[in-house]
């Protein structure tokens, strides 16, 4: 194994780290935000709401990634002059933008089944008792449904965060320098296919492991009220270990 090529390019396969977690962190957020109201669509027995938000999480849940990723980004070329004349070409002329709107578009319909099974998990006494002390339908979610729910699902989407990371990859295929990018450009031009994704590989297991690090943490904070006294008192131990 070349170590000396490894050591030269770290430089870019940190720049690389550094686009694959602004693409990561910006499509879970934004992904997050959007999987909401689709969530509530999804449980609402309006068919208005409910037929449109089936229809796109069928969509993205049922065709791959890849597909979806091409589609925007050279499918949008089709409709260029539309998009002109809304302004919106020089967003979609970006490949971060198109990789970035794929993202957020795939995890979106994944994270509101996450979101409508938890929410559809909430123990109804606890409504039930949101509804006695007087609580609004809004406020009622705000701070009973939402927050019991978001408890609920953090294990699932905790793995839909870590698959967002690794999903990251693709967008190497349309010109994107991330980790696979930079591996695929450091491999094609010196042939050394080991040496590049190999280390593309050990760094995606450092951030994966990071991410579940970090989530174990917050999973700690959502739920201590759930943990006795005792164990909310006990130090937390090394690892992934409660």
């Amino acid at each position: 194994m070349n170590l000396d090529l490894v050591i030269e390019n770290l430089p870019r396969f940190l720049s690389g780290v550094v686009l694959t977690l602004e693409l990561t962190a910006a499509s879970c957020v934004l992904g997050f935000a959007l999987a909401i109201p689709l969530a509530l669509m999804r449980l609402s027995s309006v068919r208005l709401w409910l037929w449109p938000a089936t229809a796109y999480v069928l969509f993205f849940r049922g065709t791959p990634l890849l597909a979806q990723l091409f589609l925007i980004y050279y499918g949008s070329g089709q409709f260029r002059p539309a998009l002109e004349s809304v302004g919106l070409w020089t967003f979609f002329r970006e490949p971060w933008f198109c990789a970035l709107l794929t993202l957020v578009l795939n995890t979106a319909a994944y994270t509101s089944e996450i979101l409508r099974g938890a929410i559809a998990g909430v123990p109804r006494g606890e409504i039930e008792a949101a509804l006695a002390c007087g609580m609004s339908r809004g406020l009622r979610f705000r701070r009973i449904i939402l927050p019991r729910a978001l408890g609920l699902a953090w294990p699932a989407y905790t793995n839909e965060i870590v698959y967002q990371l690794q999903a990251t990859s693709l967008v190497s295929i349309i010109t994107l320098m991330d980790i696979t990018g930079v591996a695929r450009v450091i491999a094609s031009r010196h042939f050394a296919f080991y040496e590049a994704f190999l280390t593309a590989a050990v760094f995606y297991l450092v951030l994966v492991y990071g991410v579940l690090f970090l989530a174990k943490r917050a999973e700690r904070r959502l739920l201590a009220h759930l943990r006795p006294p005792d164990a909310r008192a006990a130090k937390p131990g090394f690892g992934f270990i409660r």
